[in-house]
């Protein structure tokens, strides 16, 4: 990309030359905490990442352990421990509730279980001697739900740290590599232009300079001819004074009567 396309369009000027440097002192400060905070988001994103790895991977042992534990209250109690546990719930006894976090500027979704203490526990125990067995069911289906639960806040949040890196990094890129360089060319331009301009000052004082300098020398020149000249004809009124002319009045000097 050719350097007029680099750089603002913008008169080079001392002032204009302030305005661009203060803008790229605050790309240049935007830009460390612009990738600060990139950083930041990738080392939690990392984290939670490890995170949904693990669960994912524990998940499988809990729903398996929660399928194998409704098997088990299903032969100890028979098929009527389904409409037998529906009459029973009133309500829900887990709930989920959601918070946000602030991580680097950036809220992230928390997705929590809250179990109700106030719920309805009935006591299945003579209910064909399977009540043990369907609150062994019970146990191992809120653990799966729990899980299930941080898995979700887990991957929302991976979700929502995604795309806030990749706007951030976008954001860092664009100041790395068109904003700064941009406001960089232009500086360089407006200095050059300012040189420019100095130095045609400094060209044109010079012929100035020379230009009076000529003209003195012609003065100097013309007050030589004119001493030159006045020195020339100064011999020939040597010698003449007003004590040698004629005194017309002089009673002396009367001339003698003319006589008719």
């Amino acid at each position: 990309m050719s350097g007029q396309t680099q750089r603002l369009n913008v008169v080079p000027t001392v002032t204009m030359l302030g305005v661009v440097k203060a803008r790229l002192v605050g790309a240049t400060r935007g830009h460390a905490l612009l990738k600060k905070k990139s950083d930041a988001l990738t080392v939690q994103f990392r984290q939670i990442l490890k995170k949904i790895v693990s669960t994912k991977e524990s998940m499988g042992d809990i729903m398996k352990t929660s399928s194998f534990a409704l098997t088990e209250a299903k032969y100890v109690a028979g098929d009527s421990i389904k409409h037998v546990v529906l009459e029973n719930v009133r309500e829900a006894s887990l709930r989920v509730r959601s918070r946000q976090e602030n991580v680097a500027g950036v809220k992230l979704p928390k997705f929590e279980h809250a179990a109700d203490a106030d719920a309805a526990r009935s006591d299945l125990t003579g209910l064909a001697r399977g009540g043990q067995q369907v609150q062994q069911c019970r146990a191992a289906y809120v653990r799966a739900i729990e899980v299930l639960v941080e898995l979700a806040s887990l991957q929302t949040s991976f979700l929502t740290l995604d795309e806030a890196i990749k706007t951030t990094n976008r954001r860092v890129n664009a100041l790395e590599n068109v904003v700064k360089p941009r406001l960089e060319n232009t500086i360089s331009y407006i200095k050059g232009e300012l040189d420019e301009l100095e130095r045609e000052d400094f060209f044109r004082l010079k012929k100035i300079q020379g230009y009076k300098k000529r003209e003195i020398q012609k003065q100097m020149q013309l007050q030589l001819q004119l001493q030159m000249r006045s020195s020339s004809d100064a011999p020939l009124n040597k010698g003449v004074s007003f004590d040698s002319s004629r005194n017309l009045l002089a009673v002396a000097d009367k001339d003698d009567d003319i006589i008719f």
